[in-house]
């Protein structure tokens, strides 16, 4: 599961967040409600979901643990904010150096995937995690519940300081 190492540009997103933490999971409460917002959003750029994490501070993986808070995004790509719906909120995702992995089935199988990323690739590669925003993308593979399912996932990183 080698990543693909892409330089994102400035992305304008709009949706809805919560504050969560994986023990306090409030996933499927902030989708539910975002869905039924988003035929509300105009000036959408393309027909994918994406799902975003903001953490209030850099963490290792050793120390992230299951208590640690955060905002959870339910969000789509927007050509502006010209519009935006009330009770919905905009953000601007500015960009950089992602590694991209693909995650392949189930919500209860990311784990496993994680545990690649962060345990794994992260410590041998030239990379470290950098302190910008995490997200995951929903396109044309994703399907919820389903065995089947992919979704892309973009790790903020930045080159290893070499000593």
């Amino acid at each position: 599961m080698e990543p693909r190492i892409e330089v994102v540009s400035e992305k304008k997103l709009i949706g809805q967040r919560l504050v969560m933490s994986m023990a306090r999971d409030r996933t499927r409460e902030l989708w539910q409600g975002f869905m039924k917002r988003r035929k509300e959003i105009g000036n959408l750029i393309g027909a994918h979901l994406i799902s975003m994490q903001i953490y209030d501070r850099q963490l290792s993986f050793p120390e992230f643990n299951d208590s640690i808070p955060f905002e959870k995004w339910a969000v789509v790509e927007v050509e502006d904010f010209e519009f935006l719906p009330q009770g919905l909120e905009s953000y601007t995702l500015l960009g950089g150096l992602y590694a991209v992995f693909i995650h392949k089935g189930l919500p209860s199988d990311f784990p496993r995937t994680a545990q690649y990323i962060f345990g794994e690739w992260l410590p041998k590669s030239d990379y470290q995690l950098d302190h910008r925003e995490h997200f995951e993308i929903m396109g044309d593979k994703y399907s919820n519940n389903n065995s089947n399912s992919e979704e892309e996932v973009w790790v903020p990183i930045k080159r290893k300081i070499k000593e």
